[in-house]
């Protein structure tokens, strides 16, 4: 398996190598052409059962199975497309966050694309295990940008946002000429929400702000990734600096997971 991702990713990769395994062309020929042999044939030759043609279509499809999950060129093609299925840019409607996405993902492939093209040997397998933390980053860009899209099309927030000072303005003035203290005090009480209410929606707009900045860095920083590995194969790089490399990697999913948290505790609060 080419992506030496960890945890439920590497699962869910397992599993679509393996559904693919069992849905490419040459699976469906081995199990067709099984059945129609031991239906039509049963006894093709003297002592031939008809089981025979099962154990034969058995240990064809366990070949087909092993060869695409070894293969590593089919294993980047399935992580490739159940990237691009899961984190579907089409599903973002803003577009200039959905470029984003579709940028990252383009990264990858040729990430991908470039370890694929280099030779077998020490060097690549650095390669390939500094990539295991780069799947997360793409899905981190993409809840990113899944959050900011909301944001952006969210049209009672901004209607929120637009009304709070307006709305705070006529509460002052209508606490400073109540007379009835029943009344005053029903004020105050709104008047406090409305702040509270004001706050929150200032500090989503700050977050948004800042994130919607670390988004462009990231993605630029996704970018110096790719053509780091490019210079470390052009130049046969030891594995030091692919090491150096996933730390990056690490540090870049960290970071984008404290940022993606706080959006989802301050959008949650306003």
């Amino acid at each position: 398996m080419t992506n030496r991702a960890t945890g439920p990713l590497k699962q869910r990769v397992g599993k679509a190598i393996i559904s693919y395994a069992f849905f490419r062309v040459e699976s469906a020929l081995t199990i067709s052409g099984t059945i129609l042999l031991a239906f039509f044939l049963p006894r093709v030759l003297p002592g031939w059962r008809w089981w025979v043609w099962v154990i034969l279509g058995a240990i064809a499809e366990a070949l087909i199975v092993y060869t695409s999950i070894t293969d590593e060129r089919t294993g980047r093609e399935v992580v490739a497309g159940m990237l691009r299925e899961e984190y579907h840019s089409s599903a973002i409607k803003t577009r200039r966050y959905r470029e984003k996405v579709e940028q990252a993902l383009e990264y990858r492939e040729q990430i991908e694309k470039v370890l694929g093209d280099t030779g077998a040997g020490v060097l690549r397998d650095h390669l390939y295990e500094s990539t295991a933390g780069i799947a997360d980053w793409i899905g981190l860009i993409f809840t990113m940008a899944q959050r900011l899209d909301a944001y952006e099309r969210d049209e009672l927030l901004h209607r929120d946002m637009k009304e709070a000072s307006a709305n705070l303005a006529r509460l002052r003035k209508a606490l400073a000429d109540e007379d009835d203290p029943a009344v005053a005090g029903q004020i105050r009480s709104t008047l406090a929400a409305k702040e509270a209410q004001q706050a929150n929606l200032r500090a989503l707009e700050n977050r948004m702000e800042g994130a919607e900045f670390r988004l462009e860095e990231t993605l630029t920083s996704l970018g110096t990734v790719y053509s780091q590995y490019q210079l470390i194969r052009a130049r046969r790089l030891s594995g030091s600096k692919a090491r150096r490399l996933s730390e990056d990697i690490r540090g870049q999913v960290q970071g984008l997971q404290d940022i993606v948290a706080s959006m989802n505790e301050v959008y949650a609060q306003g």
